[in-house]
């Protein structure tokens, strides 16, 4: 399973990109505003950094508008991702951009009829939201199963982008249940690397080094 790391904040990128650990990244407007950036300039060095897509996202509802703000973002680089929400406006904006050979991510998906709808129009990647629907109640990753039983059964090669992810077993379970790509914080990336047992082990081979007077160097 692909990593994309989903923040606007360089250094948070490079770390774990220096580490192996981005495949790609994804932003949003509020991302963008929370780094304090312009748009299109930080976009622009995190598509420098980064050889995976990097999702961006149109702020316009129509699809007129949305496509043009897309063929703005599409020309930062060429591995940009032109992020659309799952609407109808959306919908023909993907098309329209995938077409053109533009990569597309349909976002804020929440449902399997959606996912169908975005691989008809060439979507590259679906970004069902399993955190928020969790929220409420629903079991995101039963949606993340329904979809890629509906994709395996007819070839779509839509990526299904897990997103909304709040936790490290939610990494895991989108990995073991065939998600394409997760993107989650930086936080959720690191923690991932915790084990209460690890902690523990580690506690007692350090006292036994102290016991021992153990040095390497």
């Amino acid at each position: 399973m692909k990593f994309f790391v989903d923040t606007a904040e360089i250094d948070q990128i490079r770390e774990l990109n220096d580490l192996g650990m981005v495949d790609g990244v994804t932003t949003n407007p509020s991302l963008i505003a929370k780094s304090g950036r312009d748009i299109l300039e930080v976009t622009k060095e995190i598509c420098d950094m980064i050889d995976g897509p990097v999702s961006a996202e149109v702020v316009a509802l129509d699809a007129e508008t949305m496509l043009a703000e897309g063929r703005k973002l599409a020309k930062i680089a060429d591995n940009i991702a032109v992020k659309v929400p799952l609407t109808w406006a959306g919908l023909q904006t993907c098309k329209a951009l995938s077409d053109e050979g533009t990569m597309v991510n349909v976002t804020l998906c929440f449902s399997a009829n959606q996912a169908l709808l975005a691989a008809k129009a060439g979507a590259t990647f679906i970004s069902p939201f399993i955190g928020r629907l969790d929220d409420l109640n629903m079991d995101g990753l039963e949606l993340i199963e329904d979809i890629r039983t509906i994709y395996d059964n007819y070839g779509f090669e839509t990526q299904i982008l897990a997103a909304s992810i709040r936790s490290a077993n939610h990494m895991s379970d989108c990995a073991k249940i065939g998600a394409d790509v997760a993107t989650a914080p930086p936080a959720v990336i690191k923690a991932m690397a915790n084990h209460v047992l690890t902690d523990k082990g580690l506690a007692g081979f350090m006292a036994d080094v102290e016991k021992a007077g153990i040095k390497i160097l």
